[in-house]
């Protein structure tokens, strides 16, 4: 190349004589009129290019050529760079993406003893990711990616060739549902994690240390809040969705609608009167729900699960009749009575003190406890105040432990079968 500069300058001798603002341009190097020359802009290219590789740099490369043990690969230097040994087993996994003529960015490890440049493409490969953690740990950005491996404390998760710990207690409530308690190993609890993606985000990155923590929990709970705005901006009262039953409270349940939580409030659950969520639903039930109501400035979804069902009394006279047997569980005692859920459909009804049994009754307790079930006869039903009177007495079928006997005359001792001389009356068993 010395020849090439030698005549470049001798080309751009003239300028450079007559030329007073070379301090602050490429070579100095001026047309007549003051402007860069394109020769001392060329030169200036070639020389950058060909600037002596330093270690740690990164550079961009193209393969000029693949071997079973070593990959060479031209920077612009005046020799191939060379990725082998150790280096080329990094890359196991993407050797065959790597095809001569393909552009990859390598990372300069030195020169060795025969005057081989020595590259690395994994090092290159492993820079760029953490400066891509940098930034994600910059812009807080959500991230998707695999897990690899697991340890006693945590998962491993891979972001490049860079390598990023999960903690257990960074874990989503989902992951670390799908952990095994019982392992004989405390390390296995976290096996059937292997292979999952998870959503992430960075929160703590030390790059002298080799240090990268993510976290699920965080990066879930931002995307349902993402969520929860998206839907909160579409949802309209009156519309049907699909969802799944998350959670449990005294109160309702809680719809995954998608990525947010609605509500359907206890007296929204059944037209039937519930104590507890769990009489209607458990976690995990694949349920259709109609939205109530949308509280944007509080961020509130109200659902209704009763409501894409029928209401049970408008279709009483379908089901049921005065005299019909019928199946249900005492849910309440009261003073005048006990109430009684209908196993059909959840009807109540009551069980009037003076229709428990033949006997008289002080109180509901004497006969009948909450819980039990028993077959009832339905006596009244009222659709327009949408009551229903029940009873217990007659539905019960008469004792058969009474003995029937036949009241007959003793017959005589005497031969004529005339009655006995003291008319005695005796009973007879048939």
């Amino acid at each position: 190349m010395s020849n090439g500069h030698a005549t470049l300058d001798a080309t751009m001798a003239p300028y450079a004589a007559g030329s007073t603002q070379g301090a602050d341009s490429a070579h100095g190097f001026h047309t007549p009129d003051g402007d860069v020359h394109p020769m001392a802009l060329l030169l200036d290219e070639i020389e950058q290019t060909l600037a002596e590789p330093q270690t740690g740099e990164i550079r961009k490369g193209i393969i000029v050529d693949k071997r079973p043990n070593e990959i060479l690969v031209d920077i612009g230097f005046k020799s191939e760079g060379i990725v082998s040994g150790r280096e080329l087993d990094r890359i196991r996994d993407m050797l065959d993406s790597l095809e001569v003529g393909a552009e990859v960015p390598v990372y300069v490890l030195r020169e060795d003893r025969d005057g081989n440049l020595l590259l690395s493409i994994s090092r290159a490969q492993a820079e760029k990711d953490w400066e891509r953690a940098e930034a994600l740990m910059q812009s807080q950005e959500i991230f998707e990616s695999p897990v690899a491996a697991y340890n006693r404390g945590g998962v491993i998760v891979k972001l490049g060739q860079v390598r990023g710990f999960v903690p257990a207690s960074q874990l989503s409530a989902e992951s670390q549902s799908q952990s095994d308690p019982e392992a004989e190993d405390a390390e296995e609890r976290w096996a059937k994690l292997v292979g999952e993606r998870l959503m992430l985000k960075v929160i703590d990155i030390d790059r002298r240390r080799n240090r990268l923590i993510l976290s699920e929990r965080q990066a879930v709970r931002e995307w349902r809040r993402q969520q929860k705005d998206l839907l909160l901006e579409t949802l309209k009262e009156g519309d049907v969705y699909e969802g799944v039953i998350s959670s449990l409270a005294d109160f309702g349940a809680f719809v995954d609608l998608g990525g947010a939580d609605g509500l359907i409030h206890l007296s929204e659950l059944s037209w039937n009167r519930v104590s507890h969520p769990s009489e209607v639903v458990s976690v995990g039930d694949k349920v259709k729900v109609q939205i109530l109501s949308v509280d944007r400035e509080r961020r509130r979804i109200g659902l209704s699960l009763r409501r894409l069902q029928p209401e049970p009394w408008d279709l009483v006279n379908e089901n049921y009749e005065v005299g019909q047997i019928v199946r249900g569980r005492i849910t309440k005692l009261v003073n005048f009575g006990a109430f009684a859920r209908l196993e059909k459909d959840g009807i109540e009804g009551l069980i009037h003190i003076s229709e428990l049994a033949d006997r008289r009754v002080n109180h509901p307790k004497e006969v009948v406890a909450e819980g039990e079930e028993y077959d009832l006869r339905i006596i009244r039903i009222d659709t327009d105040r949408r009551r229903m009177g029940l009873s217990l007495k007659q539905a019960t079928p008469p004792s058969t432990n009474e003995v029937e006997l036949d009241w007959t005359i003793a017959p005589s001792q005497e031969a004529d079968g005339n009655a006995s001389s003291n008319g005695q009356v005796s009973q007879a068993s048939v």
